[in-house]
């Protein structure tokens, strides 16, 4: 019973749900709880799932691959393009002096030159799914250290491409015999000289190129032409899964062909159907992931060499965290950054289990080295959250800046009215315009960079994490009247405003939602003051095309307001709705006629009434010309 595929996916699941439910009422990262509840559940410890020596992460790579295929349709070729010199620079810097300082580490320890290469390209790669898992789930995305660590994981899985090219070229001229030996495998490319393996990785990158421009793309608009949104979701999975054998059938990794895929429809009609649709399945896939590299931590391997692995694993922790300091310190990032950068890439990646398994395959490593790597890729995967715990609860409140600098002294004030939580592109013009009219904030952000620059720029300025109640005190939210949330994480978002409502509930909260159903959540809170994002600008621009079109000015601004009026009532009314089925639909179908009705009567009863006001000056015109023509 215990090998029923039900029985692994009860076992999975349940294991989950108990150990990220203990993990994050502890406070910990969701990662943690992940990969504790594949230490337990696997094959070392309870024995549920697996066998000693079973390749499980190989079962659950496909977490990975939904994952780097959505990273690839949030890269637009164009945007990519304007990004070059930072992900050149950051990446190519990091996954250069990491390979050195790796190979020569291998070369001491007295391992063969090839080989040394090898480890180095696997050591030089750190995980795409812990990194980002960690950086969207506390919002660190808008940060210096956000954008940087994207910047470095991005060209490391551009870089693997060229790695799995020149892999094969470092096999002996008889690699391909010595191969038998080893578990028979499906791949295309077996039997075929060195240098044709290269050339055909190449043309297989290629193909996925042109696929997606002349096939994916036009068999997705006959789909969506249907109008079965099953279809859809059916043909998003149909991709990544085609995309994902084709490029494992060939030998390359299928999480790299998945990716590649992303970025080649990131520029199609389809992207945020696509992207809305694999969503859901993401975070589930990459759990499963986690679970399995729990799993997967060969503790008899560790049990016979203990003092060689430690060693190793120490050494590989310690290179890649002096590089990433380091530059850190050439990108002059602050030193909170360059911890966090320090810190949440120091491990070994997902994509070092492809390389280790494909040079394997062509006999340049021997099964005791493959045991030992594979070993410590899973052990600095698994120790990554902790450190990055360590740091964030030991060492950053100790390095960040905790106190404003005072303004000069007719500019200062002892405590200030509003608090504004977040200085991105939202936030800043909220702020801009409060001072502008004489009213001080006092500014909370987690990107201690831009936090240095607007002390320059004379604003009162907190470094940390605003979900800290310490560091809403420190910042006056018991003396302040207003609490203004501008920040673009909706879970973190809910954290603050639940927090502050319960502890401080004379302070009116301000609240940025992203879009309409954020608002929903918000107000099912008993939010009142909420600002959707895309309203306003959505509005504005509607107002100036009709405007061109030559409809009254005047009108028009009496129109917007109305639009925003009868628009928040009818959201405060779908509020407590159930948000799917035939009834909500039927209500906000009602909503909608109702609101373009009384819209028609307004606009109607604005023109007899305020036909005196300022006009467009093509009406203005007209007007002009007939006065003339009738001067009676």
């Amino acid at each position: 019973m215990t090998g029923s595929l039900l029985f692994d996916a009860i076992v999975f699941l349940l294991g989950a749900i108990i150990c990220v439910s203990i993990a994050k009422k502890l406070g910990l990262s969701s990662v943690i709880g992940y990969l504790m509840a594949g230490v337990i559940i696997g094959p070392y410890v309870l024995g549920f799932i697996g066998e000693e020596g079973q390749d499980i992460l190989h079962f659950a790579e496909f977490g990975v691959v939904v994952m780097l295929f959505l990273i690839g349709l949030e890269i637009e070729p164009k945007n990519f393009w304007n990004m070059r010199k930072t992900i050149a620079g950051l990446g190519g810097l990091q996954v250069g002096a990491t390979m050195a300082l790796s190979y020569l580490f291998f070369i001491l320890l007295d391992f063969d030159w090839k080989v040394s290469l090898v480890i180095s390209m696997a050591v030089a790669l750190s995980s795409t799914a812990i990194a980002m898992q960690t950086i969207k789930e506390k919002g660190l995305m808008d940060t210096t250290f956000g954008n940087s660590a994207f910047s470095i994981l991005l060209f490391q899985d551009i870089i693997v491409i060229f790695m799995l090219g020149a892999i094969p070229l470092l096999s002996n001229t008889d690699a391909v015999a010595n191969t038998e030996t080893h578990e028979a495998s499906s791949n295309l490319l077996d039997g075929l000289p060195m240098g044709y393996q290269t050339l055909a990785i190449i043309v297989s990158v290629a193909l996925i190129i042109g696929a997606g421009q002349y096939l994916i793309v036009p068999m997705l608009r006959k789909v969506a032409q249907t109008g079965v949104r099953e279809l859809l979701i059916a043909s998003a999975l149909l991709i990544v899964f085609s995309i994902s054998f084709l490029m494992e059938y060939v030998g390359l990794s299928p999480a790299l062909g998945a990716f590649l895929g992303g970025v080649v429809l990131s520029n199609s009609e389809y992207k945020h159907e696509l992207e809305s649709t694999l969503e859901p399945f993401k975070n589930l896939l990459l759990g499963l992931f986690f679970i399995a590299v729990g799993a997967s931590i060969n503790f008899v391997v560790i049990a016979k060499m203990p003092l060689t692995i430690g060693g190793i694993l120490i050494a590989v922790i310690l290179i890649k965290a002096l590089v990433l300091f380091a530059i850190g310190t050439v990108f002059k990032m602050k030193l909170d950054q360059k911890l966090l950068l320090t810190f949440g890439l120091a491990q070994i990646g997902e994509f070092a289990f492809v390389l280790l398994s494909f040079a394997f395959e062509l006999n340049i490593l021997e099964q005791e080295q493959m045991d030992i790597l594979l070993v410590i890729t899973a052990l600095t995967m698994s120790l990554t959250p902790i450190i990055s715990i360590i740091n964030e609860r030991l060492i950053l409140p100790r390095i960040g800046t905790k106190e404003s600098i005072k303004r000069p002294m007719d500019h200062i004030a002892k405590s200030q009215n509003v608090i504004l939580v977040g200085f991105g592109h939202f936030g800043s013009t909220v702020g801009r315009f409060l001072r502008s009219h004489g009213i001080e904030a006092t500014i909370l952000d987690q990107d201690s960079n831009r936090v240095d620059f607007l002390r320059k720029m004379g604003f009162e300025v907190y470094y940390g994490d605003a979900t800290r109640i310490d560091l809403l005190e420190s910042a006056g939210i018991a003396q302040a009247k207003i609490l203004i949330c501008a920040i673009d994480n909706p879970s973190v978002t809910k954290e603050i405003t639940k927090m502050v409502k319960e502890k401080y509930p004379h302070v009116e909260l301000m609240i940025r939602a992203q879009n309409r159903n954020d608002a929903y959540e918000l107000l099912n809170m008993g939010m009142e003051n909420i600002y959707r994002e895309s309203l306003d600008t959505s509005l504005s621009l509607a107002k100036d095309v009709l405007s061109k079109l030559g409809f009254r000015k005047y009108t028009l601004n009496q129109q917007v307001q109305n639009f925003i009026k009868y628009d928040e009532t009818s959201l405060r009314k779908l509020a407590a709705e159930p948000k799917q089925g035939e009834n909500y639909i039927f209500k906000v179908r009602k909503e909608l006629e109702e609101q373009e009705r009384l819209l028609n009567e307004d606009f109607k009863r604005g023109i007899v009434e305020y036909d005196n006001h300022w006009d467009s000056e093509s009406i203005r015109k007209v007007l002009e010309d007939q006065q003339k023509d009738n001067p009676s």
